[in-house]
């Protein structure tokens, strides 16, 4: 790109400030500024997470249509339902090709913002409510992507967990939490796939803009090693010098009142020259790492293929009594109700949504798989945008519903229920949908209901009735072809819940204040997200985190080590007890034992997958590396690691446990600091300081009782709570001079 003798550091060391002041915007919707006087061209950035849009190139500004035709996979949300980063690696390197033929260098996503509360109009662009799978899953689809020479750009950074108000909430966020829940797939991203750049959310945390967040910016480079260039949101930076100060790199899209602000701030002002001059070093760094389009051909029709794969893959089967897989012969009749199963909802609205490549609906395809004789008929049942009933649309489905051999009845979320911009209202489905439902249901018991949505809806109150519910997700142009390899038998589902689907919204931890108030959102369930809570505290749910039944079943055996680095290697045999060729997903929970920090009773720490014929038994190692083992110490402020016994569970989901076990870790010595604003009673637990404070006392045996008057049980209680510094002067058999010897010792 640049004269061969030159390096970056020598390119960006001549440019003038106008020149640096411009860099720092876009020059347009979708493309960085060039430079012709070093050789640097435009970088084009398009959407999206899950299939290309890229604009016609006569469109200006942002239009959510006539996108050219690019291959839609499943959305996120189905996506990590399918568990398997190997699929999404292949994905996310389908999307890199796509985008390299159409000369995109950064492609927007994927979205690795965690699921906090089922209403968010986005979540079918997000991967999890679970730290660790969604940053598994996202640097999958970051490898993919970056493997075809285009950058992915991991978003949205950071705590974009809502839709209202996203241009000016404030998401109030404890650090622990901060740290443990919203950063750690950003951080596991970043450490492990290297994404060539990062966007910054819209959203406000803890009252500073993402894009002017100096902290976090900072922990994003200067902690986890992020060497890539910062974008923002489009239209989230309010004041670009801050933003260049606190370490954004790229304001999009064009915006030359700001261009100006920053040139006579670069003239005034040598540290604010000294960030342009880093950012331009991160932009033309950017450049070089994007392969130029060579004209390679895409194969749409592999494409669909394995968007057809994935879909499947995505597929979770909830419920089912022996009806899937159908095994139609001729003679039989077979209903088709529902809207979606000719008017699918394969996608979201808002800025990711894609013009495909072609469309497979649910009717065709099974009209097309079934032996012949076997007849197939439909019935909408309902209108794709009805608000109330039809009464004749629902008179017309049940009558086609009496006396089939099987109904199959086809729900889901309308398209405005999902969408950028805005949170759901409603948990439940469409009041016509479960009116029809309801009434196919008295008709019927031969009925299995198919699923399209984005997020998780109200299933509590029906989804014992139907003889089997599969869970579809939006699942990308191939979804409807795919649902009927499912239902069908041809593919055996695997996919396995990657959020919990609440009995209601009052369960939910987060909708205490959802969707907050007067510009803040407070996030007071701390590190309770999703099962995490569910789990703690004993609250029922309709369907747990990890669930999803097969055609066949499995039987688990496991063993575990503690490594020398201090992690796990769990080594599970997985036995196909089943009559039928299947894939299952082995999941890990850790139940911490960690005196003086609350853990959740149970949190995801690893999991592996292995395909078995029936019969067959086979190894699956999972690698539980020593950070997963960790939580954020506010004292330390570092990751802790706690010596001593930690319990294992192995299962199905987090409520299906196959077995436990037992290992003894050795911590990675980071330890909270007691200090004299500790209290006694603290003091004395600590595994450094309590044996200290007992020498103190005169004591040699860690069973004697303090001396008096604290063998007083009464008096212990009392003074207990005071703090360390304070309780030197109570005359108690610890003056100042002690607590002064006990500090040199601990330092020592």
């Amino acid at each position: 790109m640049f004269e061969p003798e030159s390096t970056v550091d020598d390119v960006v060391a001549d440019l003038s400030d106008d020149e640096l002041a411009r860099l720092t915007s876009g020059s347009d919707f979708w493309n960085s500024q060039g430079l012709e006087r070093i050789g640097l061209l435009p970088i084009m950035v398009a959407d999206g997470p899950h299939g290309l849009r890229k604009q016609s190139a006569d469109s200006a500004g942002i239009t959510l249509h006539g996108a050219v035709p690019a291959t839609c996979f499943p959305t996120a949300a189905a996506l990590a339902s399918t568990w398997d980063p190997r699929l999404l690696h292949e994905i996310g390197s389908a999307l890199g090709a796509e985008a390299r033929a159409e000369r995109v260098g950064v492609l927007l996503g994927p979205g690795v913002n965690i699921k906090r509360h089922p209403l968010n109009g986005r979540n079918f662009e997000y991967l999890s409510e679970d730290p660790l799978l969604a940053g598994l899953l996202g640097a999958a689809l970051v490898r993919g992507v970056q493997s075809k020479g285009v950058g992915a750009s991991v978003k949205h950074f950071a705590c974009n967990n809502q839709e209202t108000n996203r241009a000016r909430i404030s998401a109030d966020v404890d650090e622990r939490t901060l740290r443990e829940i919203y950063l750690r797939p950003f951080e596991r991203v970043v450490r492990t796939a290297r994404p060539w750049t990062l966007m910054t959310a819209n959203n406000r945390i803890n009252g500073v803009y993402a894009s002017e967040h100096a902290e976090l910016l900072g922990i994003a480079r200067h902690e986890w090693g992020f060497d890539g260039a910062v974008i923002s949101d489009w239209g989230s930076v309010y004041d670009r010098v801050a933003a260049l100060r606190a370490g954004l790199d790229l304001e999009m899209p064009a915006n030359a009142h700001a261009d100006e602000e920053v040139l006579a701030a670069v003239s005034a002002d040598p540290s604010v020259r000294h960030a342009a001059q880093d950012s331009a070093r991160n932009l033309l760094r950017l450049a070089e790492r994007i392969a130029p389009a060579d004209g390679s051909p895409v194969d749409a029709d592999a494409h669909h293929r394995l968007a057809r794969v994935a879909a499947a893959e995505a597929c979770v089967l909830l419920t089912n009594d022996g009806m899937l897989p159908l095994e139609p012969e001729p003679g039989q009749r077979i209903a088709i109700i529902g809207a979606f199963a000719t008017s699918p909802r394969f996608q979201g609205a808002g800025s990711s949504r894609v013009t495909p490549t072609r469309v497979d609906d649910a009717l065709e395809s099974l009209r097309a798989a079934v032996p012949e004789g076997v007849i197939v008929e439909f019935a909408p049942g309902f209108g794709l945008d009805d608000t109330a009933a039809d009464e004749s649309l629902r008179a017309e489905a049940v009558d086609l519903a009496r006396g089939a051999d099987a109904v199959l009845v086809f729900l889901g979320l309308p398209e405005g229920d999902e969408a950028e911009g805005a949170d759901r209202t409603e948990f439940a489905l469409p009041i016509p949908q479960r009116r029809l439902l309801d009434a196919v249901l008295t008709e019927n018991d031969r009925v299995a209901v198919v699923l399209s949505n984005g997020s998780v809806v109200e299933m509590n109150s029906w989804a014992d009735r139907p003889a089997a519910v599969l869970e579809a997700w939006l699942s990308g142009q191939a979804g409807g072809s795919a649902v009927v390899d499912v239902l069908l038998g041809t593919v055996n589902p695997s996919g396995r819940l990657a959020e919990t689907v609440p009995i209601a919204l009052t369960d939910c931890p987060a909708n205490i204040g959802w969707p907050g108030e007067e510009g803040r959102t407070l996030y007071g369930e701390g590190i309770h997200v999703g099962y995490r809570y569910y789990d703690s505290y004993g609250v029922p749910v309709a369907f747990p985190f990890g669930h999803g039944l097969s055609y066949t079943a499995f039987e688990h055996t496991a063993t575990a080590t503690v490594t020398e680095e201090g992690g796990v290697l769990i080594d599970s045999v997985v036995t196909n007890v089943g009559g039928r060729e299947g894939r299952e997903v082995v999941q890990v929970y850790a139940n911490h034992i960690t005196p003086g920090v609350h853990r959740p009773r149970r949190e995801l720490v690893g999991f592996g997958d292995i395909t078995l014929p029936p019969g067959a038994s086979g190894s699956v190692r999972i690698a539980v590396a020593p950070q997963d083992l960790a939580y954020w110490s506010i004292g330390a402020h570092d990751w802790v690691v706690t010596a001593g016994p930690l319990t294992l569970e192995i299962g199905a989901s987090s409520h299906d446990i196959r077995g436990t076990l037992e290992v003894v870790l050795p911590g990675n010595g980071v330890r909270p600091p007691v200090t004299l604003g500790h209290t006694l009673q603290e003091w004395l637990e600590d595994p450094e300081s309590g044996p200290l404070v007992r020498e103190a006392f005169g004591l040699t045996n860690e069973n004697d009782p303090l001396p008096a008057p604290l063998d007083d049980p009464e008096v212990l209680k009392l003074v207990g709570g005071t703090t360390m510094g304070k309780f030197a002067h109570f005359g108690m058999g610890i003056d100042q001079p002690a607590l002064e010897r006990i500090l040199e010792k601990r330092v020592s």
